[in-house]
């Protein structure tokens, strides 16, 4: 990798920690706690200038004024490195998935370590998650599960990385505006016979709005991942890049503090969309 390139991953990594931690800050104010899609993986996004859904209210979009007029992909990636065939997608999915030594000491793989090939998450009309043969207009989608044990006082923190290929920028575009929808049609989601999620509230960020100049399009969702009587922090964040969804979740856990748990999304995301970059030889055009 040149200078040039690697300047550029830089500085993608330096706005996307200071447009996430306003996005953060933003749906604190409203009053919900910070959390992500762990356990079953799921990667729902928005991709337009949307207001955010929220179940308890709505908040919008614009937390500040565009520094240009966005456009559906200011990315551009090189032509020939581009993925055409659902093989080369599924190349570019293992290329840019975070494993589990790429969260930090003491992570592992989680039991289930991985999506099953050729399949999707999708969340159904009854509000379950569920994995499905991957949709037209989708190359491929893989998800990694891994996990931080949990010591003395403390349990296990749990994180998913999914990287979602499309066949073309306005696919994986329209693919986060529906997700940001979702909500608002599912404020509370079964994730197995005894998880759910709920309390969500989302929060969509285009390029150019609240300092996001690392990514085409963003979303952070927070609520609370409950387990039978228990309810842990969750955190969940996609980002786009051309026709790469990457999304982020995070199940907390007990002894940890939301400002400890904030960074493993920040560099789950971050790390994802630099690996984009480089694999897609692309930058901003």
């Amino acid at each position: 990798m040149d200078d040039k390139s690697a300047g550029r991953r830089g500085g993608w990594r330096l706005r996307a920690v200071a447009s996430g931690a306003a996005a953060a800050v933003l749906l604190g104010g409203c009053g919900v706690g910070a959390s992500e899609r762990a356990d079953e993986p799921g990667t729902k996004a928005s991709g337009s200038p949307t207001p955010s859904a929220s179940a308890n209210g709505q908040v919008s979009a614009d937390g500040g004024k565009p520094s240009a007029t966005p456009s559906v992909t200011p990315f551009e990636a090189d032509p020939d490195r581009a993925p055409r065939s659902r093989r080369q997608g599924a190349v570019l999915a293992e290329a840019v998935a975070m494993r589990p030594q790429d969260w930090g000491a003491g992570f592992r793989a989680q039991p289930l370590a991985r999506s099953a090939e050729g399949t999707a998450a999708v969340l159904d009309e009854e509000c379950r998650w569920q994995r499905r043969a991957l949709p037209d207009g989708v190359l491929a989608s893989l998800s990694l599960y891994s996990e931080l044990p949990g010591t003395g006082k403390r349990g296990t923190v749990k994180v998913t990385a999914t990287v979602t290929v499309h066949t073309t920028v306005l696919g994986a575009d329209d693919h986060l505006s529906e997700m940001l929808e979702e909500a608002l049609r599912c404020p509370e989601q079964q994730v197995r016979a005894d998880e759910r999620i709920a309390k969500l509230m989302s929060v969509g960020t285009p390029r150019g709005i609240r300092d996001n100049n690392y990514a085409d399009d963003s979303i952070l969702e927070d609520g609370v991942y409950l387990t039978g009587g228990s309810e842990a922090m969750y955190r969940w964040m996609v980002t786009r890049l051309g026709q790469v969804t990457v999304t982020v979740s995070l199940k907390g856990a007990e002894g940890y503090t939301v400002k400890e748990l904030e960074p493993y999304v920040t560099r789950g995301t971050v790390t994802m969309l630099d690996r984009v970059a480089y694999e897609l030889g692309g930058g901003e055009g």
